[in-house]
């Protein structure tokens, strides 16, 4: 705990006077301490930043790819080390925080060979007569230097899903943690330090959450790409209208069960994947499993199945290999949840199993037939809860799952390709998961949300895109 993990302002290790201790959301132990840096460490931050637009943008692609390549390696060389800190400050089982590197390293690996495939393209203007002799190259160039802002629930992969498509197309990035969860990006800035990129095109800021609207508003950081809780991405994109702002918000996903998933070994594959989907970051992901929708026929045998496979779940020290739920990042969260569940059975939900709180961990919850409106289904819990209702009509599921205001992604049980594409027609969500939950998602698949979930996309290549804008070359006078 004395030891002091630095901040990195425009890529140097910086330990100032003002420190942020961080504790395990299990048991209250101290974990580590970051060094938060002060007023003029982030002004050095920002001016290298925007002095450094030019030199990272010409960066030929084969330093950046190698750059991206090192801090992978990077991750995969201190993997034990770095799944046991994730584990430390975010109270993550450590099963899933393996998980988290893993991927991590593989988001670096996507940008390496993307920022390698970063090209223009060519385009014939001889379609009219004007334009004879003449042909088009377009580029994407960076919009400028970036502040990428990370939340708490993946404290390496969602660093990592801002850094390194910004590194990937050459534009400068600040990088603001969460401050539940500093020391893991800390911890990557010291292998990002290792790689040979230029003197300020990236620094890891864990500023107090209190500053952030002055980082917001900085005119020098023109690029602003926020994951994180509903009101806040919003208040940002209201702030800045006129910067280019990506915002990856919440949800409250809803998985269907169809009434073709009937045998036996179908309803139990859901269970299994629903339970473990619910609860696997103690619900504390945007694409968390929240909502269920069985059809009638089905659901009395699903119900009987879905409680089994919640309440065979592991709870217990996140740091234990064989627990599969640990606990929400702080005890007022746990309360939050706590809370909402007792309003949904106030209003006429039935508790089917869990709900029990012990300081910041919660058993995993099913609460069916809760009333519409009620917070447990139309907004985002963020904690280990289900709810379960069913429907007659796959129309009617559909329209269940878009009355939502939030649009992420939904998952639907079935076997029918007619079912499957229908739901990518109707659902009004950014994706759609066929014979899955909706929690899957490949690192390199583009990725975000419409309604109140956000704006913009992430992964890696469509990042990229959403970081740059075209420019025009027209070259005249050719044969």
């Amino acid at each position: 705990m004395d030891t002091i993990r630095p901040c990195w302002v425009a890529g140097r290790p910086v330990t100032g006077t003002e420190t942020l201790p961080v504790y395990h959301p299990f048991d209250g132990a101290p974990v580590g301490v970051a060094a938060v840096p002060d007023t003029a460490d982030v002004e050095r931050a920002v001016a290298a930043a925007q002095a450094a637009t030019a030199e990272t943008a010409a960066l030929p692609a084969y330093r950046r790819a190698d750059a991206l390549r090192a801090a992978a390696a990077g991750l995969r060389r201190r993997a034990d080390e770095i799944a046991a800190l994730i584990t430390a400050e975010s109270g993550k089982p450590l099963r899933w925080s393996r998980i988290e590197v893993t991927r991590a390293a593989g988001v670096l690996d996507w940008a390496a060979e993307e920022a390698r495939r970063w090209s223009g393209e060519l385009q014939r203007l001889d379609t009219d007569p004007g334009g004879v002799g003449r042909i088009a190259m377009t580029r994407r160039v960076p919009r400028g230097p970036v502040l990428g802002i990370a939340p708490f629930n993946f404290p390496l992969n969602l660093v990592v899903h801002k850094l390194a498509p910004a590194l990937a197309v050459g534009a400068p990035i600040i990088v603001k943690p969460a401050p539940a969860t500093p020391l893991t990006a800390l911890l990557l800035g010291e292998l990002l330090a290792e790689a040979c990129l230029p003197e300020g095109s990236w620094s890891v800021l864990p500023v107090p959450d209190d500053r952030m609207p002055e980082l917001v508003a900085d005119p020098r950081l023109p690029v602003v790409s926020f994951t994180g809780s509903v009101p806040v991405g919003w208040r940002i994109r209201d702030a800045v209208p006129r910067k280019h702002v990506t915002l990856e918000l919440g949800g409250n996903a809803a998985v269907i069960v169809c009434p073709d998933w009937s045998s036996e070994a179908d309803l139990a594959c859901a269970a299994r994947r629903i339970a473990a989907f619910a609860t696997y970051q103690a619900g504390q992901s945007c694409i968390a499993v929240q909502r269920v929708l069985v059809h009638r026929d089905l659901r009395e045998r699903f119900t009987e199945l879905l409680v089994a496979a919640v309440r065979a779940l592991t709870l217990g020290d996140p740091a234990d290999e064989r627990t599969e739920v640990g606990p929400l990042i702080n005890e007022p969260a746990a309360r939050r949840v706590e809370d909402w569940i007792t309003e949904a059975v106030a209003a006429g939900g039935r508790l089917l199993t869990g709900g029990a709180r012990d300081g910041a961990t919660l058993t995993p919850a099913i609460v069916a037939d809760v009333p519409p409106g009620e917070r447990l289904v139309a907004e985002e819990v963020f904690g280990p809860v289900l709810t379960v209702a069913d429907f007659d009509e796959i129309d009617g599921a559909f329209a269940a799952v878009n009355e939502s205001r939030f649009g992420l992604q939904a998952g639907v049980f079935t076997h029918d390709l007619r079912t499957a594409f229908r739901a990518s027609e109707v659902l009004d969500m950014g994706g759609v998961v066929i014979g899955d939950v909706p929690s899957y998602r490949a690192d390199q698949v583009s990725y975000g949300g419409v309604k109140d979930s956000g704006i913009g996309r992430e992964g890696v290549r469509a990042a990229m895109d959403d970081l740059t804008q075209d420019r025009v070359l027209i070259l005249s006078g050719l044969d």
